[in-house]
């Protein structure tokens, strides 16, 4: 838990009252508030979209049973971590509920580690996303992070919630994220969910210009200040003046420049190249880097004092491939918006056209999957997704029996978030065997995992 002085709430549904009072007293003794009930349908009559807390109930139940309670939840709040608790011989069954929108299952008789580490992920995602929201709202101008920074996975959840903390915080900040993952955008959610959000937000790629444009870029330069300055030029710092300056690929930058950005961010006081007035500037800093600027510093790669500088605020943005539950959610946001953008009919996209994208590493991250969703917008190509192989009558027999197995496990992995024991109780294969035919399909399970 993040905040100790506050235990979160934990609805708990079990019909059984040993059992009930066996997971009240552990819960109690762990920093949770339980609220226990042995009938589902008046526990979730006591649920509001406020709920600052957890569900934990079992799945085999009289009345409203565990998939039962699990669809009240997500009828009054989707974002309400809903945890199961099963029998080994209902692991298919709680798999379903996982994919049907559950938080995680534990498997009866739960060991009290197992389920206090689960409890507590579900009850820190809960309070990110009650926080994100509270943040989101108070934005006068309506700005929704959801709209932009989009995802359902924890790790975009839990992102959410510290951008808009940072953002209240008005720090420079340093975001660093593999090529493609939207630092921009992030910079951008900061700007517009902080104070300066009135001010201009201004952006630079350092690594798109040279050591003598950086400079002009950066400061600005008077008439006559070099070969080729015909005219006054305003730099970047000073246009973001009262705003928001993003340094896209701060790595890149030369250390001369450097040096001059450090003096400025210091001073807040600029001159431009060829002047000799100060200019007084007010300027937040947003930083976005591809490699840890801290461990460049060490190596002399970064000037240390410019990283500390930078670096009040970090955060970091998972790239595609750790979240790949998203991937369908963005591939069809992505084809539903270019066929409306080019006036085209939404093509339909099939299950295992999305577990076919599921599978790809994603080198180039969102960009790389929002340029795919275009051209299949436009079908232009199939955004290297396949048709159902048993429909190709171009395949040999064991070309489609091996393109069929590797449906059937890339599935099943889907449903059991990566876990490849439960997968391999939900194919009744030895774990073993399922290994081998994952290695010989080139198969990642880290592609598939729920977890954190």
């Amino acid at each position: 838990m993040t905040d100790n002085s506050v235990k979160p709430p934990v609805l708990l549904i079990d019909d059984e009252a040993e059992i009930r009072r066996a997971w009240e007293e552990t819960l109690h003794l762990n920093d949770f508030t339980p609220h226990p009930f042995e009938d589902g349908a008046a526990a979730i009559a006591t649920l509001d979209a406020g709920w600052p807390g957890v569900v934990l109930t079992d799945l085999r139940m009289p009345g409203m049973d565990g998939f039962g309670v699990l669809d009240a939840v997500k009828r009054i709040d989707p974002k309400i971590p809903v945890i199961i608790v099963t029998g080994h011989g209902d692991i298919p069954m709680a798999t379903k509920a996982v994919k049907a929108g559950a938080y995680d299952f534990i498997e009866k008789p739960a060991d009290p580690d197992t389920l206090l580490a689960v409890m507590a992920r579900a009850a820190e995602l809960r309070r990110l996303v009650l926080e994100n929201r509270r943040l989101s709202n108070s934005s006068p101008d309506g700005y929704k992070i959801e709209n932009h920074i989009m995802g359902n996975h924890p790790k975009i959840e839990r992102l959410r919630a510290q951008i808009a903390v940072v953002a209240g915080a008005d720090v420079n900040t340093v975001i660093y994220g593999e090529t493609g993952t939207g630092k921009e955008l992030v910079a951008r959610a900061l700007h517009e969910l902080g104070p300066r959000k009135d001010g201009p937000f201004i952006a630079i790629n350092c690594g798109a210009l040279n050591e003598n444009l950086i400079a002009s870029e950066l400061f600005g330069h008077e008439t006559g200040a070099f070969t080729g300055a015909d005219r006054r030029r305003i730099g970047k710092l000073e246009q973001a003046s009262g705003g928001t300056l993003f340094l896209d690929e701060i790595e890149s930058m030369p250390l001369g420049q450097q040096t001059q950005l450090l003096r400025a961010l210091q001073g807040q006081v600029i001159e431009r190249l060829g002047g000799k007035s100060q200019i007084k500037i007010d300027v937040r800093v947003v930083a976005a880097a591809k490699e840890d600027l801290e461990l460049a510093s060490e190596e002399t790669r970064f000037r240390a004092d410019l990283y500390y500088r930078l670096a009040v605020a970090s955060l970091t943005i998972p790239s595609l491939r750790e979240r790949g539950d998203d991937i369908a959610l963005l591939f069809v946001h992505y084809v539903t918006k270019a066929c409306r953008k080019h006036g085209l009919t939404i093509p339909e996209i099939s299950e295992i056209n999305l577990d076919e994208l599921r599978g790809k590493s994603w080198p180039g991250n969102v960009r790389e999957l929002v340029n795919a969703a275009e051209r299949y917008a436009l079908q232009l190509e199939n955004a290297g997704m396949v048709s159902d192989p048993l429909d190709s009558g171009v395949m040999s027999l064991p070309d489609q029996i091996d393109a069929f197995e590797k449906k059937v496990i890339v599935s099943a992995l889907r449903r059991c978030g990566g876990r490849v024991q439960e997968t391999a109780d939900y194919l009744s294969i030895p774990r073993k065997k399922l290994y081998l035919r994952m290695q010989y399909h080139t198969i990642d399970k880290r592609t598939f995992s729920s977890t954190e």
